[in-house]
């Protein structure tokens, strides 16, 4: 019973993907919106690393874990794994001056991983890729002593749908590549008010984005000594050549009133604006971990990207420019013992990391920077392979100089993996 009711919260759940409203941040309003596949809860709460690879999990990260798939060190079993995984975040923004609170929960991701082979897996699923979610007011006064008050807000965001296949080829070396096509609608409004005037004026633009984008991985994971293994792993993610359909509205309305009074669509084919491309940069990862077999693992991964080269000419944002963007995440899990007949807390597995992203985002020449630190628990179901995983991360986003926006942020995970032997009827002979 309580795994078909598992089964139809998933089900329901991913009806709403397209629907969710996945961030609050401020910073959502540049670029594509706040980047949200960060892969799977397993990922998360090590830091967001993505080289470790084992036969029971799905890492949505890296193509080449899909060749471990339904492998454990030689021994086939549970050939297919689903997964999904839920979120609740906790923020905080400050400024020199005042400090807000909200909260946004999110669908992260639907994931199947099966494999074909013995050293040959696939896997498919849907996944937020960006959110957009904001609303900001900023006053100033004008030289006749009039105040001006702009609205900024936005909504929307852009999902992805993608199919990855991993093929171990020598033994010990795996090439994965995952295919990804990206869409959804990204709006973008202001509002302008000046103190005295009878009307406010409005800027409505909406962007219908699609595009592909592709995962290369190469993974060398030898053993020694029988028990322990190496994880070294180099993955690029190609530039995704996004298309955007764009539509802008300005005009006037009513403040007592609030209702329209003029408003017209922009000529954007004039201004060669209507079909715009948004070309998110490659970026190229290098990862490395060592761990004991069923024991302990610890890696370090750094991601580099050429932000530099992007640009979103509909979207005009005063004060802003890209530089090139990195990151660096360590983490790692240790399970006491993976085996115990007796003491459940001996079969936990739990994770611990950090994270420091530079996002290659300068506003008044000021970069934009996260720091999190990730840890959780990985829970085993009785009499199974499969695992409820919980995780917490606490962070900060952005800085309170220069009277910007600081993030601080508590978010808190939950994932289910169910390996298909969960699913199937005890028979005896």
């Amino acid at each position: 019973m309580i795994k078909k009711i598992v089964i139809a919260i998933v089900c329901i759940a991913s009806t709403g993907l397209y629907a969710q409203n996945g961030s609050v941040s401020p910073y959502s309003y540049f670029g594509v919106g706040e980047i949200q596949s960060k892969g799977t809860m397993e990922n998360q709460m090590m830091g967001g690393i993505g080289m470790f690879a084992d036969s029971i999990h799905i890492n949505l990260k890296n193509p080449a874990a899909y060749s471990k798939m339904g492998m454990q060190y030689g021994e086939d079993f549970g050939n297919t794994t689903y997964t999904a995984g839920l979120s609740h975040k906790r923020l905080t923004f400050e400024n020199n001056v005042e400090s807000q609170s909200n909260n946004v929960t999110n669908l992260e991701y639907i994931s199947v991983g099966m494999a074909l082979k013995k050293g040959f897996g696939i896997g498919f699923g849907i996944m937020p890729y960006s959110s957009v979610g904001y609303n900001m007011i900023s006053e100033n006064v004008n030289s006749n002593d009039e105040t001006i008050t702009n609205q900024f807000y936005g909504e929307g965001g852009l999902n992805k749908v993608y199919f990855s296949a991993g093929y171990e080829f020598i033994k010990n070396v795996s090439l994965g590549l995952t295919a990804g096509f990206n869409f959804g609608t990204l709006e973008n409004n202001r509002v302008q008010i000046v103190e005295n005037v009878q009307f406010g004026t409005l800027d409505k633009r909406s962007s219908k984005v699609n595009g592909m984008d592709f995962n290369y991985a190469l993974d060398y994971t030898p053993t020694f000594k029988d028990k322990y293994q190496l994880f070294a792993s180099v993955r690029v993610n190609t530039q995704a050549n996004l298309v955007s359909k764009n539509n802008k509205e300005i005009g006037s309305f009513s403040i007592s009133t609030g209702q329209n009074i003029e408003v017209v669509n922009v000529n954007l084919d004039a201004l060669n604006l209507r079909n715009t491309e948004l070309k998110i940069p490659t970026t190229t990862t290098l990862g490395i971990g060592y761990g004991e077999k069923m024991k302990w693992f610890l890696g370090a991964e750094y991601s580099f990207q050429g932000m530099s080269s992007f640009s979103n000419d509909f979207i005009e944002a005063e004060n802003l420019e890209y530089k090139d963007a990195s990151s660096f995440a360590l983490g790692g899990f240790y399970i006491p013992d993976y085996s115990a007949f007796s003491g459940y807390y001996k079969r936990i597995t739990y994770r611990a990391g950090l994270r420091l992203d530079k996002s290659g985002m300068l506003l008044n020449n000021r970069e934009i920077n996260n720091f999190g630190i990730t840890f959780g628990f990985g829970l085993p179901m009785r009499g199974s392979f499969s695992n409820l995983n919980l995780g917490f991360e606490v962070g900060r986003k952005g800085t309170k100089y220069d009277d910007f926006i600081e993030e601080n942020y508590f978010k808190v995970n939950v994932g289910l993996s169910f390996n298909d032997i969960w699913f199937r009827k005890r028979r005896i002979n």
